[in-house]
C-alpha cells in the first residue's frame, strides 16, 4: 500500500474529509510534497511553527541534546539543564509574579494542570469560562470549552462550570467568592479572532482581586510573539495569576506549560504530594527546542516586525467578497459571507499552493497565522494567491 492508503487504513481519522496533502519535507514557510508540490503554510500548523519549519537554531539545539540524553525520569525528580534553562527563559519573558513553571506535553495538558492547581489552591469548585472558548479536547479542557456541539456527546463532563460571554463587562458580576478560577483565551481563537477591549480586562482583573478568584489566561494560540507582543495579555496592561502556553512554544516539538507564582504552585507538593504528575512533560529534546525558539523570537527582531507584516496583509487583501478582517498582529480572521463561499476559496488556495483554513466556531472566516519569519515578498505572494483563488469562482 502507498502512504495515502496506509493513512486511511491504519491511522485514526478525525473527519471523513481529511486534507490528504502528503508532505515529504518542510523548510521555513514552505511544505513540499513527494512529487514536487510546494505549499506556503499560512497557518503555521495551526499556530505551532511561529519561527517557521525546521528553523536552524531549533535543529541545532535538538541535535546537541540528542548527543546527551533523551528521557531520564518522570518530571520533577532529576535536575535536567534543558528544563532549568527553559524555565528561566520563560520566566524572563513574564511579570515578576509569574515565576514558577510546570512543563507538560501539550496545551490541553497544560489546561488540565492549571484547572487542578486553581481548585487545589483556594479549595473552591466553581470555574467560569467563556462562550465559544476553545481550551483543548481532553475531558477537563473540553469541560471549560464554550461550544456545546463539541461537548454534548461526551457528557457528563466536569461539574461546576459556568459560561459567560467574552468581552461583556456586565457578566463579570457572575464571578463570586465561590469561584475558584475564570479561564479565558486572551484573544478568542476558534471563535474567529475575537478581541475584548482593555476596559474589559481591567474590570476582569479587579473582579478577580475582589473575590479571590484566580485568573487563568490561555495563551496557547496567542503566545510567543503571535500578536506583536510576546504575550497577548501585555496589550491589556494586566497580569494573570496563571498563564498557559504550548503550540508556538516548541519550534515544532511537542511541549506545553502553565506558569504561576511559587506560592500557588507549591500546593502541588503536599496533601497529596505529587499533586500533578507527567511522565514526559519537559522532555529534554522538546525543552531544548523551546529554549532555542524563545531565543530566536526575542533576539531576532521577529516581534518588532509583526505589526508591519500584519498591515501588509490587510492592505493587500481587499476584495468585494472580503467583508471584514479581524486581527491582532499575525493572528487574523478574514471574514466572508458564509462557509459556502469560503470553503471553495480555501480549496482553490491549496490547489494554488497556499494552505489556509477556517475556525472551529467561525466557519465563514479564513484563518491566517503564518510563521513570524514570513517575509514581505512571501506575504505579497500569499495575498496574490488568495485573491486569485477568490476570483476563480
Amino acid at each position: 500500500m502507498n502512504n495515502r492508503q496506509l493513512f486511511l487504513s491504519h491511522l485514526a481519522q478525525t473527519t471523513d474529509f481529511p486534507l490528504m496533502i502528503e508532505i515529504e519535507k518542510a523548510e521555513g514557510v514552505f511544505l513540499y510534497g513527494p512529487n514536487g508540490e510546494k505549499y506556503m503554510d499560512l497557518i503555521s500548523g495551526i499556530g505551532v511553527s511561529n519561527i517557521g519549519h525546521r528553523h536552524p537554531n531549533v535543529l541545532a539545539a535538538i541535535h546537541d541534546q540528542l548527543d546527551k540524553y533523551l528521557h531520564l525520569m518522570v518530571y520533577g525528580e532529576y535536575v535536567q539543564q534543558p528544563q532549568t534553562l527553559l524555565a528561566q527563559a520563560l520566566v524572563n519573558t513574564l511579570p515578576d509574579s509569574l515565576n514558577n513553571v510546570y512543563l507538560v506535553n501539550s496545551g490541553s495538558e497544560a489546561i488540565e494542570g492549571a484547572l487542578k492547581l486553581a481548585k487545589r489552591f483556594n479549595n473552591r469548585r466553581e470555574i467560569i469560562s467563556c462562550v465559544d472558548a476553545y481550551h483543548g479536547s481532553s475531558h477537563g479542557a473540553l469541560s471549560v470549552g464554550g461550544n456545546e456541539l463539541f461537548k454534548r456527546a461526551y457528557r457528563p463532563l466536569l461539574p461546576g462550570i459556568r459560561n459567560i460571554t467574552y468581552g461583556e463587562i456586565e457578566q463579570l458580576e457572575l464571578i463570586t467568592t465561590d469561584t475558584s478560577a475564570i479561564i479565558l483565551e486572551t484573544i478568542q481563537g476558534e471563535a474567529g479572532v475575537r478581541i475584548a477591549d482593555k476596559e474589559y480586562f481591567m474590570a476582569l482583573r479587579e473582579k478577580c482581586n475582589q473575590t479571590g478568584t484566580l485568573l487563568i489566561m490561555d495563551e496557547v494560540q496567542t503566545g510567543f510573539g503571535r500578536t506583536g507582543k510576546f504575550w497577548a495579555f501585555e496589550h491589556f496592561n494586566i497580569v494573570p495569576d496563571i498563564v498557559v502556553c504550548a503550540k508556538g512554544m516548541g519550534g515544532g516539538m511537542p511541549i506545553g506549560a502553565f506558569v504561576t507564582s511559587k506560592k500557588i504552585m507549591d500546593v502541588f507538593k503536599e496533601n497529596p504530594l505529587l499533586g500533578h504528575i507527567t511522565t514526559f512533560g519537559g522532555h529534554p529534546v522538546s525543552a531544548a527546542a523551546s529554549l532555542a525558539t524563545i531565543q530566536t523570537i526575542t533576539e531576532g527582531n521577529l516581534i518588532e516586525q509583526v505589526e508591519e507584516k500584519a498591515t501588509m496583509f490587510k492592505r493587500l487583501l481587499v476584495h468585494p467578497k472580503i467583508k471584514e478582517i479581524r486581527s491582532k498582529g499575525l493572528m487574523m480572521a478574514v471574514a466572508f459571507d458564509s462557509f459556502e463561499v469560503l470553503k471553495p476559496i480555501i480549496d482553490r488556495c491549496i490547489d494554488n499552493g497556499v494552505i489556509t483554513d477556517w475556525f472551529l466556531y467561525c466557519d465563514n472566516a479564513m484563518r491566517i497565522a503564518p510563521p513570524l519569519t514570513i517575509n514581505f515578498e512571501e506575504i505579497q505572494e500569499a495575498c496574490q494567491c488568495i485573491l486569485q483563488s477568490i476570483n476563480e469562482d
